[in-house]
């Protein structure tokens, strides 16, 4: 009887070694093949990574094409958008030569009769009706006139010619002249000096009206006796730029010009015609709103009785005034006979 009961204890006790034993070879095996398939994972994660950073690598490139077609697409807008600057002022310089084609047929009849009378104006000399002219042109308090010409502006601008033949002929003239218009302006907002290359007597005034007081105008007078500038007996560009620098809507200007030459570098009369009617505008009611008046010297009427350049001169500045609301006058000749 204790003999069957050993042997069912002893078979018992194999069985769960059995059992023990099993499950630590099962726990075994299952770390072999986990350990046999890791490789394989970290392979494939590997992979996966190298696609992912090819992939990257694409869509990089991709975006770097895009730039670099962006990047071509606005040069070619640039270079729209220049070549549309260029047609823009293309259309402007034909709008330009159309308009002066046009005020060319306005001028050329006047520009015609005054040609007709050249030769006699050249040779022109004092005659009673230029005495009793000459003495009914001179400043009355009721008309507020100088030379014949209305004083009705608030700012005024003296364009001189600084030329040698100014200088060594009529500078005493041209003094006087400038005296008697600042006496004949009791009061203005501003005044400008420049000569006939835009050049101004006072350089730091530039751009800017010098107000009005008895100490400025006795500083233009002792200034002008000395002022020494560079002329080339042209009132073209000084007038241009004294009108572009100066133009104002809401100003009354007088521009007033002293010279005895108009010299060929200027170009043509039609030419200077053209461009002054260009930049001095018009307002509202039509009128230009720089009035331009100009006094003529002599000094090339004096030679014998020769065809010069005054003669062009006189022309160019009667159309001028004529076209910009203003007065021409010439001074007589100072020979005795």
């Amino acid at each position: 009887m204790k003999r069957k009961q050993r042997r069912e204890i002893s078979s018992l006790s194999l069985s769960f070694l059995d059992a023990v034993t099993c499950g630590f070879g099962a726990i075994i095996l299952l770390l072999v093949i986990a350990k046999i398939f890791e490789p394989i994972q970290l392979e494939e994660s590997d992979s996966e990574i190298n696609n992912l950073i090819v992939r990257y690598e694409e869509e990089l490139n991709e975006i770097l094409g895009q730039t670099d077609q962006v990047r071509r697409q606005q040069s070619a807008t640039e270079n729209q958008v220049a070549l549309s600057d260029t047609q823009i002022q293309e259309l402007e310089d034909e709008l330009t030569r159309i308009r002066s084609a046009y005020l060319t047929q306005e001028t050329e009849v006047d520009i015609e009769a005054e040609i007709a009378t050249r030769l006699a104006a050249a040779r022109q000399s004092l005659t009673d009706e230029m005495e009793r002219l000459i003495d009914q042109s001179r400043p009355r308090p009721r008309d507020y006139v100088v030379g014949g010409i209305p004083v009705d502006s608030e700012y005024i601008i003296f364009i001189i010619d600084t030329s040698p033949s100014m200088k060594g002929n009529e500078w005493d003239r041209v003094q006087e002249q400038i005296r008697e218009t600042l006496e004949v302006y009791p009061t203005v907002k501003g005044i400008q000096v420049l000569n006939d290359e835009g050049e101004h007597m006072f350089l730091a005034s530039r751009n800017e009206w010098m107000d009005d007081s008895p100490v400025l105008r006795q500083r233009i007078i002792n200034e002008l006796q000395d002022w020494d500038a560079y002329s080339n007996s042209n009132p073209r560009r000084g007038i241009v730029d004294a009108i572009r620098r100066y133009w104002d809507l809401e100003k009354k200007i007088s521009l007033y010009v002293y010279s005895d030459d108009f010299s060929e570098g200027g170009g043509s009369i039609n030419s200077v015609v053209r461009e002054v009617d260009f930049v001095n505008r018009s307002n509202a009611d039509g009128e230009r709103l720089v009035r331009i008046h100009a006094v003529a010297f002599p000094v090339f009427y004096d030679r014998a009785g020769a065809m010069y350049t005054g003669a062009d001169y006189a022309i160019l500045m009667r159309i001028l005034c004529q076209r910009n609301g203003g007065t021409f006058v010439a001074l007589p000749s100072r020979r005795s006979d």
